[in-house]
């Protein structure tokens, strides 16, 4: 079981803090807790401590056990969780303090909403959560979770990992693909100064999304996916299709006797969206080979690396092309006055999670959001209008549903340039 961030949680008071801290110690000090190194070298550490943890916990007195709501049978705590889970998890923070213990459905959780907590569960207590939770969709569209992101944490893994580091996102890597990413925020720039020109608003939510894409589809697999009904395009829309199945809870997933029961017509759409991947990946992947005969590579995008490292026979472990497809898938004012950094060494706010397991692309993600901020800052002022076109006193900030914390509403604005021409220089 993972964590959750404790983005967007107040701090609770240090009176909560202290106990809740001083909860996991003494747990583990009387053996209502097992030691996390006991299974820090296996596979599926993470849910053999949280299970041991509950068996341990039914011979402990209640005091023993971190606060926990009425649950309800089977369901557990599922009962509990509105349409958007992290605001729930807030409320319930509030009532039961910083670390609670939930069941959702019959899977054991540890819910933490404080930076000392978490800090304790993904610092010091790391080895026992580096696993992550076993989703089938996630399972299923990887292959056998054969990706990165969701491989289970062992040796292949770290193979990865070390690929990922050391070949694929790395300082020199990223350097040569600088042009990519130039090329694309000077597209974006000059979009926006065409839009300034005729007084145009702009979707900035879904703008960015594109910008994203395209720089994520050129590094990847060499083209842009915002053109047409290209290879690129079916890609992004498919890619679209895996965020929302994988960020829509299956019951399957937390009900254990409906394990083998599809209650939410999850399989047919599976099968559907990984035949489209299999169609469209094994076409591009096609493309990469016929160039790699004929000599026609200039520029090497990550999937011609991967197919590099296919191809070495050198290497320790061994990729398939099931490995290469699953990788090319996947892929506010609390926070003014404190200076915090987002790698993961500060637990107030997590972007890109932390320890071993945090994201891989975290370089890639701050080159691009700060080249294209302050692209967008310093060309252009921006007013924020509404459906009627006329200009908002004050921004809508309502949180949507999705994996990445979604704006409910778009953000509508119309650019306004600064200067025009734009001196663009990146």
């Amino acid at each position: 079981m993972e964590a959750m961030k404790t983005s967007g949680l107040p701090d609770q008071s240090p009176t909560m803090k202290m106990e809740a801290i001083g909860w996991m110690k003494e747990a583990m000090k009387r053996g209502c807790l097992p030691d996390p190194s006991l299974v820090m070298k296996e596979d599926g550490g993470d849910r053999r401590w949280m299970k041991e943890a509950m068996k341990r916990a039914t011979k402990s007195k209640p005091h023993d056990l971190p606060p926990t709501p009425f649950a309800l049978p089977i369901v557990g705590h599922l009962h509990l969780l509105s349409g958007i889970p992290h605001q729930s998890f807030h409320k319930l923070s509030l009532r039961y303090g910083p670390i609670i213990h939930l069941y959702l459905g019959s899977q054991p959780c540890i819910l933490a909403s404080s930076p000392e907590i978490v800090k304790q569960l993904l610092k010091t207590n790391e080895n026992s959560f580096l696993n992550r939770p076993e989703i089938s969709a996630i399972d299923y569209l990887t292959y056998g979770s054969k990706d990165f992101s969701f491989a289970p944490y062992g040796p292949y893994w770290k193979f990865m990992k070390k690929i990922v580091m050391s070949q694929l996102l790395n300082g020199p890597t990223l350097d040569l693909l600088r042009p990519v990413r130039r090329d694309e925020i000077e597209r974006f720039i000059w979009l926006l100064l065409r839009k300034s020109r005729g007084g145009i608003a702009v979707d900035v939510d879904a703008e960015l999304i594109k910008l994203a894409n395209n720089v994520i589809s050129r590094m990847v697999m060499g083209g842009r996916c915002s053109e047409g009904e290209n290879e690129a395009g079916k890609m992004r829309r498919l890619v679209t299709e895996v965020v929302e199945i994988t960020g829509t809870l299956n019951v399957s997933d937390y009900v254990w006797f409906c394990k083998d029961v599809d209650l939410q017509g999850f399989g047919k759409k599976l099968k559907d969206i990984r035949r489209r991947v299999d169609e469209l990946i094994d076409r591009i992947i096609e493309e990469h080979e016929e160039m790699r005969k004929e000599k026609k590579v200039e520029v090497k995008d990550l999937l011609h690396i991967l197919l590099d490292i296919e191809e070495d026979e050198s290497m320790e472990i061994k990729l398939s092309r099931e490995n290469i497809k699953a990788f090319i898938l996947f892929k506010p004012e609390r926070f003014e006055e404190n200076q915090l950094d987002v790698r993961g060494q500060h637990f107030h706010m997590l972007p890109f999670g932390s320890g071993r397991r945090m994201c891989p692309g975290m370089s890639l993600a701050l080159h691009v959001v700060h080249a294209t901020l302050g692209a967008m800052i310093q060309c252009f002022e921006w007013k924020a209008v509404g459906k009627d076109g006329r200009n908002l006193a004050s921004l809508d900030m309502e949180e949507g549903i999705g994996m990445t914390l979604p704006r409910a509403n778009p953000l509508v604005c119309v650019p306004v340039a600064r200067l025009d021409p734009i001196p663009l220089s990146i």
